[in-house]
């Protein structure tokens, strides 16, 4: 992205994930990241490796059931060196969903959404059990139009990467020096087998110049009027909840 100075970039993140653990933190306290083998979590996982040592993060693998590309998750805590768990959460999705069956008819977006939020609440109790604070993995092109799941991986305790766009992260993950295959792996979302792009009916890098300002897709209206919509329906995803207040 023009403007961007992706070496200065890292050098300010790293030190603000110092900081963030130095003001929030004790000494022991371990960043804890849900790894699913992508870019956005590799590179979290690295920043924070980079900020606070290795024996501070732990890696948390959280397949449901066989997951086909495990093998980046497990490549990227072997790169970095970090300790990991892997809590397969494959039966507790479907329990629930059995559960939940009985009482109502599960909806497309139940579906879909339920798992991130188990891998949440996963992330959380491994968290509280080791004195850890939870690694939001988001990126800003996701969270513009919505593209995460609120209380699912839109949660977390910081945010290192949520202010930076997928063009962006890309730049960072390159600088970390993280295997090729970790930082351009293409997302998938898992399900019906499209990348997240052919999902969004456009590019990250379509969508990171619009963002950034660097064009208004005056010469695309019909995009322009799809990331506009997406940003203002989604807004709920990144705003505090509202309160009454008298």
């Amino acid at each position: 992205m023009q403007n961007f100075n992706a070496q200065e970039t890292l050098d300010r993140l790293v030190n603000w994930v110092k900081v963030y653990f130095e003001e929030n933190a004790t000494p022991e306290t371990k960043a804890v990241i849900g790894i699913s083998g992508g870019k956005d979590s590799s590179i979290a996982a690295a920043v924070c490796v980079k900020a606070l040592g290795k024996d501070r993060v732990l890696g948390v693998l959280m397949p449901q059931g066989e997951q086909a590309d495990i093998d980046c998750s497990k490549l990227l805590v072997e790169t970095l060196g970090i300790e990991h768990k892997i809590i397969n959460i494959g039966e507790t999705v479907s329990t629930f969903m059995a559960e939940l069956s009985k009482h109502i008819e599960p909806s497309q977006q139940a579906i879909v959404n339920t798992p991130a939020r188990i891998r949440m609440t996963t992330l959380y109790a491994v968290a509280a059990c080791v004195g850890g604070r939870v690694v939001n993995t988001c990126n800003l092109s996701e969270d513009w139009v919505g593209y995460s799941t609120k209380f699912g991986d839109a949660a977390g305790d910081f945010s290192p990467l949520s202010d930076l766009t997928v063009t962006e992260v890309l730049q960072i993950g390159e600088l970390l020096g993280l295997p090729d295959k970790l930082v351009h792996k293409v997302p998938i979302d898992g399900l019906c087998g499209k990348t997240d792009e052919e999902n969004l009916g456009f590019t990250y890098a379509e969508l990171d110049r619009y963002i950034r300002g660097l064009t208004d897709l005056s010469d695309k209206p019909e995009l322009k009027e799809k990331i506009d919509r997406m940003h203002k329906n989604n807004l709920h995803k990144l705003q505090l909840m509202p309160k009454f207040e008298q």
